[in-house]
């Protein structure tokens, strides 16, 4: 089979395409021919060596997470899944799989579940980390109730267009900050106010929010405090040092580090055959072309995901 893999830390450019044997199915996995895949930021960080001191990886290490597929084989112990499902999940090779950037994977079968019946491959791989991280922070740790009000930051971000989505279809109101062309993207999804960040400070035109989730972090995690009411919550997804800030104002922050496990995925499931989830993709590219899909994710504006397409 082709495989993506790394040598060594860096851009791009060292991203090669190899062939290697099929990897073996163990107890609890299943092996899946993979269709398609999509770029996240994590997989930007890992191979560039943002992460090598918190994260080491063993080289040569083959990159990706978020994959769709068919199952072709179920090793001993799985019982939910037969030769022949289609499904998505995580095939990260820090997390017991062995990369999705390959024309097949061996994936621990509490990270996938059955695809949604009304997506096809490229749509399914794009929304796994995405939709996960949102599902897990609204529905998990807000428990974001209908008439309730959510500030969103990093609309227009992966992760963002899947929460305003979701908090739309919970019955939320939702506020989201975004700039320039993400500005017309984030309303297109149903966002009921947008704050033009590079114009607007937030903190100053809004207050008794029920939630916030931070996709940003640093300052505007801080300054999100000023707009939540007494009680509120907040989740980020970059933000380490919530504690003090929680205990100042009185309310609840949470740093959340996504799981991509069957249970997220089918709450995700339920939400894309609801029809309340739109997938958005920005590009798709063939698999010989994968560096380009990096150069592509890290120097252009993009709007949506970019699919590495690995077998047809």
């Amino acid at each position: 089979m082709k495989a993506a893999q790394i040598k060594q830390y860096g851009n791009p450019d060292v991203i090669e395409v190899i062939d290697k044997e099929k990897p073996e199915v163990g107890p609890g996995q299943v092996l899946v021919k993979v269709y398609a895949s999509s770029i996240n930021p994590f997989d930007i960080k890992l191979r560039s060596g943002i992460f090598k001191e918190a994260i080491p990886v063993n080289f040569p290490f083959i990159l990706g997470g978020d994959f769709s597929g068919v199952v072709t084989e179920a090793g001993g112990g799985v019982n939910n899944f037969s030769v022949g499902n289609k499904v998505y999940g995580s095939a990260n090779a820090l997390s017991g799989a062995t990369g999705a950037f390959a024309e097949f994977a061996a994936v621990p079968a509490v990270n996938i579940a059955k695809m949604p019946n009304n997506l096809d491959f490229n749509e399914a791989a794009a929304i796994v980390l995405t939709g996960c991280s949102a599902v897990q922070a609204l529905v998990e740790h807000m428990k974001l109730q209908p008439g309730q009000k959510i500030l969103i930051h990093g609309g227009a971000g992966g992760i963002g267009t899947m929460a305003i989505q979701i908090a739309k279809s919970v019955g939320a109101y939702v506020t989201t900050t975004a700039t320039g062309p993400g500005i017309d993207y984030v309303r297109k999804l149903g966002a009921d106010y947008v704050v033009d960040y590079q114009k607007e400070r937030f903190e100053e035109l809004f207050e008794d929010y029920d939630a916030v989730f931070d996709t940003v972090g640093g300052e505007v995690f801080e300054n999100s405090f000023k707009v939540l009411k007494r009680g509120g919550i907040i989740v980020s997804m970059v933000s380490q040092d919530e504690k003090k800030l929680a205990e100042q104002y009185i309310m609840t922050a949470i740093s959340q580090f996504t799981k991509v496990n069957i249970e997220h995925l089918n709450m995700l499931t339920d939400f894309v055959e609801n029809k309340e989830i739109k997938v958005n993709i920005d590009k798709i590219f063939s698999f010989d072309k994968i560096r380009d899909a990096f150069e592509c994710k890290e120097k252009e504006d993009v709007l949506g995901k970019i699919v590495v397409q690995i077998n047809n």
